[in-house]
């Protein structure tokens, strides 16, 4: 447990030497939180930075804790056996507790067959070479990090730079032009914030030719400026999930900038892929559907939660993402967005991240992130949070006007509010159900006060 750094290499293949599950925590984790996840996985043995030492103490023993860079850290490496201990390929190798987007995190059981085939081709299809500088700024307690980037490089003969314990967007822009990085790894906010950095134009970027863009669906506007202004002209978007060890889409370096910024690309190699209607029946090309994958990424199942592991893989081995998404004619995915997330107002179905869409192409806009609030008359409808760039003025009716000659009237939110940024966890990926809570918690104190004046007037 601990914020990026070399040692998690070391710990990572010592343990897998001396057989053992890995089982990475996110060291921002709330007290609280630890116990859930410690008590769920009952490790033997936990090794973190002095910084969380302290937190980590009140849950675990002593004995059983071991601190980064200690005595007993070097004696625990020293003790790692010569020869690796005899495992199979279908071993649990990790133990990954999701970043929970819509609530409690779950753990997904991962094996050695799973993340060393995934991240063996995700590497080919980014184009990592040996020799390769990929500069990792995101978690390696995610499998952003740990297996697209640690493992994408270990078994492409790559090196791996991190920029900093965690992310930071000075830092990394830094480290790419120090350390002549031709690849980059982010999330879509980490982009973001890295071309909106006052001291961005500075940057000699020139060695960057080839990353991911993944961990949440990617703004077009985002990737095109990504492309052109960071020299990233073969920058792939890959899609995936935890549970899929995670990559199971990405597009290819050479696919037409359309596609790249349209679509999650292709199915990877040695994946299935089908989308299905809500009664598990295989829809027609093109129609959407849920997203459903099989094949050596999906996970063993979700520890200790039988019921919950039948729920997501069903008895064909499908995995069900919970994604809507579309398949053209050449296999091309396009994810419209998430069951949960699709909003039905009068009894059309919206898909927020269409809306979203629209609203990233004017100007003034950085970043925005539509979902459903209820409605008494619709049954439901659209809210916005935006971000707007620095020293924009904009307000709600512009953005509504802007709606206007662009989407269909329904489609245009009636909720909109501004802020600095959006609750998300630590990997980058936004949480919709927090802002919804903030509007229904807004909502309420609208009703409260709307029934306390009525009762004041009442009274006169």
């Amino acid at each position: 447990m601990a914020a990026n750094c070399p040692e998690y290499i070391e710990v990572m293949f010592a343990a897998w030497a001396a057989g053992l599950i890995i089982v990475p925590l996110n060291c921002k984790l709330h007290v609280l939180e630890m116990i859930r996840v410690i008590e769920d996985a009952q490790p033997a043995l936990t090794v973190c930075s002095r910084d969380v030492s302290h937190s980590l103490a009140t849950v675990i023993d002593d004995k059983n804790l071991v601190i980064i860079a200690s005595e007993r850290y070097s004696t625990l490496l020293e003790a790692v056996p010569a020869v690796p201990a005899e495992v199979s390929p279908s071993d649990l190798a990790w133990l990954f507790f999701t970043s929970g987007t819509t609530g409690l995190p779950k753990g997904a059981t991962l094996s050695h067959h799973n993340l060393i085939n995934n991240a063996f081709f995700v590497g080919e299809a980014t184009g990592i070479e040996p020799g390769s500088r990929v500069c990792i700024p995101v978690p390696l307690y995610h499998c952003f990090g740990m297996v697209m980037g640690n493992l994408g490089c270990v078994t492409h003969a790559a090196t791996m730079v991190y920029p900093s314990e965690s992310f930071d967007s000075l830092k990394t822009l830094e480290t790419v032009e120090a350390e002549r990085c031709d690849v980059l790894y982010g999330v879509p906010t980490m982009f973001i914030a890295q071309l909106n950095h006052p001291e961005f134009s500075r940057f000699d970027l020139s060695s960057l030719r080839r990353g991911i863009m993944a961990g949440a669906p990617c703004p077009i506007e985002v990737m095109k400026e990504v492309a052109s202004t960071m020299h990233m002209s073969e920058i792939t978007i890959a899609y995936g999930m935890t549970e899929t060890s995670p990559v199971s889409f990405q597009s290819s370096r050479d696919d037409p900038l359309e596609l790249r910024v349209s679509t999650v690309g292709r199915i990877q190699p040695h994946l299935e892929v089908r989308i299905v209607d809500r009664d598990g029946r295989v829809v027609p090309r093109g129609e959407a559907g849920e997203l459903c994958t099989r094949g050596y990424s999906v996970m063993l199942g979700y520890w200790n939660d039988e019921v919950r592991t039948r729920e997501a893989i069903d008895s064909g081995g499908w995995m069900h993402t919970g994604d809507l998404a579309t398949i053209d004619d050449d296999g091309y995915c396009r994810i419209v967005g998430r069951i949960k997330d699709m909003v039905i107002r009068g009894g059309e179905n919206i898909y927020p991240r269409e809306v979203e869409e629209y609203l990233y192409a004017h100007p003034d806009i950085q970043d925005v992130q539509v979902f459903g609030v209820p409605d008494t008359k619709y049954g439901a409808e659209l809210c916005a949070w935006i971000v707007s760039r620095a020293g924009a003025t904009l307000d709600e009716e512009a953005v509504r006007s802007f709606c206007q000659d662009r989407i269909s009237h329904y489609k245009i939110p009636r909720h909109i509010r501004f802020v600095e940024s959006f609750p998300s966890t630590v990997t980058g990926k936004v949480q919709k159900f927090a802002m919804r809570e903030v509007m229904l918690e807004e909502f309420a104190r609208a009703e409260q006060e709307h029934e306390l004046l009525g009762k004041r007037h009442g009274s006169v």
